[in-house]
């Protein structure tokens, strides 16, 4: 099975490439979505961030208030940093563990969809890297459109990440997303038949 690692920087458009490559036939494996598993109520994951950071991380009805965790996060290194510490290694686990049952099922291709795919070093596992670039401004005004936050928040959480230039020096091929809608659906269109073919 040949294995695609999918990154990019907030707000670069990195969910629309990967809900079209799943369009396509692709099968995801998504980072986010098992992090989401992994952090509902009663889940171990869910216990440790719990005793660590306390009832002002949890919403009314128990579950993880993860807006309010991640404006609380973004701003402070060293609250990320024990965040990461506790979710980074269940979400590695679960992701080579979805991965193994892929190639078990006979899949030719798997897209693996992880925001951190280079900082969490699990570009190792993959046979190549796509990175989906967009300008820095266009990420800002996505993330502020997108999330309801002013520009400063925005920028503080572009700036919590891994800037998207220094990600392509790990790419193997670079979607540009600096172009409309349906441009970016032809450059997509176009890898994904190249990588079905065996190109």
């Amino acid at each position: 099975m040949r294995l695609i690692g999918l990154t990019g920087g907030i707000g670069s458009g990195k969910s629309s490439v990967s809900q079209m490559l799943s369009s396509y036939g692709a099968s995801i494996i998504d980072a986010d979505q098992i992090t989401h598993a992994l952090e509902r109520r009663g889940q171990p994951v869910w216990r440790a961030i719990f005793e660590a950071f306390g009832w002002p991380v949890l919403a009314a009805n128990g579950e993880l208030d993860r807006k309010k965790l991640g404006h609380w996060v973004f701003g402070t290194p060293a609250l990320r940093a024990r965040l990461n510490a506790i979710v980074h290694p269940a979400v590695r686990a679960e992701v080579r563990r979805q991965a193994q049952a892929a190639a078990e099922s006979g899949a030719p291709v798997a897209v693996l969809d992880v925001p951190l795919l280079i900082e969490g070093g699990l570009y190792r596992m993959v046979d190549e890297v796509w990175v989906v670039y967009a300008d820095p401004d266009d990420q800002a005004a996505r993330i502020q459109a997108r999330d309801g936050v002013g520009e400063d928040h925005a920028w503080q959480r572009i700036r919590a990440q891994m800037p998207l230039k220094d990600k392509l020096a790990y790419a193997d091929r670079v979607i540009d997303n600096r172009g409309g809608l349906a441009e970016l659906e032809r450059v997509v269109k176009d890898l994904w038949q190249n990588v079905a073919t065996g190109d």
